[in-house]
């Protein structure tokens, strides 16, 4: 087998405090924060001399983390926040929550807009796309059944 798990997805913000109480009130918890750099890191990511503080955000069952990463050094050259759904890698996070009403409502005290509207899939998905800090699109679904 050649891959044992997905470990974890990136998401570039700029305002890495902000991005993580949006998460933490999601019910994401922080694993840990530090700053990465040096010409290995750069050599990974084929960026060169880099610096980024980055912070690890985990689901609550311990299976999904979310890396956010802010860019130091050398500066973010691509802004890809107010692309639509349809856009070429464009990336969006999925999260099961057990109350989409209530997930929503608390999201909005944080400045969390709705995208298009809450739906329902046949018996068994509420589902809606939120916008969150700095404009980084979030998936909710609520199992039904």
């Amino acid at each position: 087998m050649a891959v044992q798990r997905m470990d974890n997805v990136g998401l570039v913000v700029h305002d890495l405090d902000a991005t993580i109480e949006f998460l933490r009130d999601l019910g994401l918890e922080l694993e840990g924060r530090t700053i990465i750099e040096g010409e290995w890191a750069g050599r990974v990511t084929g960026l060169g001399d880099q610096q980024v503080e980055i912070a690890m955000m985990r689901t609550p069952d311990g299976h999904g983390r979310l890396e956010l990463s802010r860019f130091l050094a050398p500066p973010v050259v691509e802004d890809h926040r107010t692309a639509p759904v349809n856009a070429f890698g464009y990336l969006r996070v999925m999260f099961a929550v057990d109350d989409l009403d209530e997930t929503l409502e608390r999201l909005a005290r944080r400045g969390a807009a709705l995208v298009g509207e809450v739906v329902q899939y046949q018996d068994a998905y509420r589902l809606c796309y939120i916008r969150g800090p700095e404009g980084v699109l979030i998936g909710l679904a609520q199992a039904l059944r």
